[in-house]
Order: structure tokens, then C-alpha cells, then sequence
């Protein structure tokens, strides 16, 4: 008898160390969960290319346009360039959703070797995922002065 009781205490522990190493099922409520507003960028292109330009005339600029197609105001909480001959600006107010903003970026090759370079602008914006971000490229060939 002492034999099947411990037995029977053995088994229940057992059950319920597998049960509680499960993992739990949450519920999640599907009314709140689409009525979470949610900004969300889109670009009209992503990469703008200067073409060649000269070592005379360094400095080009070129604007970059998005529409915020989310359902919550969109803002934009960083933009950074790969490296400092080329500066962006960008609105530091909210974007409605339906509206449209646009960042500008300016490349300044003085001093610069002449020859083809490509440059990366990181975006950061309140999107529903922390670390998601756009990159936006610029490249171009700065031709020699003669």
C-alpha cells in the first residue's frame, strides 16, 4: 500500500513539473489589439543617385519624401549619416497619418577624394517595433578639377 502511494505522489509531482515547464497561452484581446494605432513610413524611393558632379561645385543635396501610411502620428526620432560629409535634416514635428514629410540630405565632398562614394542614412522613427529602421542611400562620382 505505502508502494502505491508513493507511487501515485511520484507521478502527480511529475505531471506537474512537465505542466508547469509548458508554455502558458496568453489571450489576447482582438478588439484592443486592432485598435492600436501604429505609425508606419514609406518612402517614394530609397536611394537618390547624384550622378557625377564636380570637385569645383562639392556640395549636392537631394530631398528623400515619405507619407506616414500608419494610423498613429509618426516621428521621426533620428536620422544618421554613415559619415560626416553628409548631413540630413528632417521635420522634428509629428507627421498626421495620411500626410506627407520629407527629409533632406546634403553631401559636401570638399576635401574629399574625387571618385565614386555611396553613403547610408539611418532612420529611426516610433514605429511598433523598437529597433526597426530605414536606410536610405545616396551615392554619386565626384570628377576631378582639372
Amino acid at each position: 500500500m505505502k508502494k502505491k502511494i508513493l507511487f501515485a505522489l511520484m507521478l502527480l509531482s511529475a505531471v506537474c513539473v512537465v505542466r508547469a515547464a509548458e508554455p502558458q497561452k496568453s489571450f489576447v484581446n482582438v478588439a484592443a489589439a486592432q485598435d492600436e494605432k501604429v505609425a508606419e513610413i514609406k518612402f517614394d524611393t530609397l536611394t537618390h543617385d547624384f550622378g557625377t558632379f564636380l570637385e569645383a561645385e562639392p556640395v549636392v543635396k537631394c530631398v528623400f519624401r515619405f507619407t506616414n501610411v500608419g494610423t498613429a502620428p509618426l516621428v521621426i526620432h533620428q536620422a544618421i549619416a554613415s559619415c560626416g560629409c553628409t548631413v540630413p535634416t528632417y521635420t522634428k514635428d509629428p507627421v498626421q497619418p495620411g500626410a506627407k514629410g520629407q527629409i533632406e540630405v546634403t553631401y559636401n565632398g570638399k576635401g574629399k577624394f574625387p571618385g565614386p562614394f555611396q553613403k547610408i542614412v539611418t532612420v529611426r522613427y516610433n514605429s511598433k517595433n523598437p529597433k526597426e529602421k530605414v536606410n536610405l542611400v545616396v551615392k554619386g562620382n565626384m570628377k576631378a578639377a582639372e
